[in-house]
């Protein structure tokens, strides 16, 4: 009988597979129970949003609008705005303070996502940049020193100074161009020509300027003749034209407007006697000072009846 011996090399090749064929059974044990995990994991970044971040930029020397306190940081109306636009949408918004004349090239070198800086909407903006609906209407005032008959007829060779790139400085512009008209880069360099001297008058956006009558600065200074209105007077949120930002600012606009922050926000600092938010922010201790902004109503006559009561 003949024995049967296996070879060295089938032995060699057995030797060498098992090992490997152990090896990928554990393999294919293991990577089984983790597909689940990885389930689990995919679920949970699924569920989780991101807030939208936004940045803002505003600019810092239009007060009340916005402006810097003792300490540098910015506060104001549109302060205050931005804050409760943001917590609606439960976004997470940078409020940044950019010079005036670099906020719209600014806005289109997407240095930042939108404008909240008292900008009106005019027709050549809107050729530029898109805006939300309305926040705020505001009229046009003159201011001059008190016991001086400058009126807004009297302009013709006249220094009158404005903010540049404003609706009262294309006002200016537009209606009176023979006065002599000096533009300034912010409001509050505007405001100390005038009060210097160099100018005779200055020509203002209506809160802005009766809010600095009030104002030491401006104690010999009143408002001449009535507020000028104009078609341009609205003001609301810039942005890039085609941002889907612009629909989700109204509609939080809007949510605000219909909650009752809206009327609470805007009364505590341009309350009326025309709104129920505008006496209740009138009458709250925490509420110093509330600028009248009714069309109707004499600007002088109400800052003189605010200063008795003081």
């Amino acid at each position: 009988m003949t024995l049967l011996t296996k070879s060295p090399v089938i032995m060699s090749k057995a030797l060498w597979l098992a090992p490997l064929t152990a090896a990928m059974l554990m393999l294919a044990s293991c990577s089984s129970p983790s597909a689940p995990e990885e389930s689990a994991v995919t679920d949970d970044a699924a569920t989780t949003e991101t807030p939208m971040s936004v940045k803002i930029a505003t600019e810092s020397s239009y007060k009340p609008f916005s402006y810097t306190d003792a300490d540098g940081k910015l506060i104001g109306y549109e302060v205050e705005l931005v804050d409760a636009l943001c917590a609606q949408m439960k976004a997470d918004c940078e409020l940044i303070s950019q010079d005036w004349d670099g906020l719209i090239p600014g806005l289109n070198a997407q240095k930042f996502d939108a404008i909240i800086a008292g900008m009106s909407i005019t027709p050549e903006r809107k050729e530029v940049v898109e805006f939300t609906d309305p926040y705020f209407h505001t009229g046009i005032i003159l201011i001059g020193k008190k016991g001086d008959n400058i009126t807004v007829a009297d302009l013709s060779g006249q220094p009158v100074a404005s903010q540049r790139s404003t609706v009262a400085a294309q006002y200016l512009q537009d209606e009176h161009p023979k006065s002599d008209i000096k533009l300034y880069d912010t409001q509050d360099n505007a405001y100390l020509d005038l009060t210097s001297g160099r100018v005779r008058a200055m020509m203002s956006d209506k809160v802005t300027g009766i809010d600095w009558l009030k104002t030491d600065a401006g104690k010999d200074y009143e408002v001449k003749g009535e507020e000028i209105s104009t078609d341009e007077d609205a003001m609301g949120i810039a942005f890039r034209k085609g941002d889907p930002l612009v629909g989700k600012f109204n509609t939080a606009l809007a949510e605000l407007k219909a909650n009752g922050t809206y009327d609470q926000i805007t009364g505590s600092y341009f309350g009326t006697s025309s709104t129920a938010a505008a006496k209740k922010a009138s009458a709250a201790d925490s509420v110093k000072e509330v600028v009248i902004v009714d069309s109707k109503a004499d600007a002088n006559a109400v800052i003189a009846s605010e200063e008795k009561t003081e």
